[in-house]
């Protein structure tokens, strides 16, 4: 919800749909085009690094979509994880506004 806000705030227009778990921003992808995913790692039912990895697993433009990895842990273990899984990008929370943006201008680059 922090992050929502964020991006409504710095991206005038911008359109953010948000999933309760895993499992349901997978079905969210197959069924929108989405620019760019920030995937929350700790989800229940179905975690963010396994949901990435399904996402890799589609068939087309789907699986390249830049995901940004958002977790609290900053160890490099755990970004090491977020990387193996696929994601693009790691934005550590709580997180700047700067780190966000940041991370999405090179995920989109």
């Amino acid at each position: 919800m922090v992050a929502q806000d964020e991006l409504a705030d710095a991206i005038p227009g911008v359109q953010v749909d948000v999933a309760v778990n895993g499992r349901i921003a997978m079905e969210m992808v197959q069924m929108n085009r989405y620019d760019v995913i920030l995937m929350d790692v700790q989800m229940p039912e179905m975690n963010g690094y396994d949901a990435t990895k399904a996402i890799r697993a589609l068939d087309g433009d789907k699986s390249r979509i830049p995901i940004i990895a958002m977790t609290a842990n900053v160890l490099k273990e755990e970004v090491d994880r977020c990387n193996e899984a696929g994601m693009d990008g790691y934005v550590p929370k709580p997180f700047k506004r700067e780190e966000l943006m940041g991370a999405l201008t090179a995920a989109l680059a």
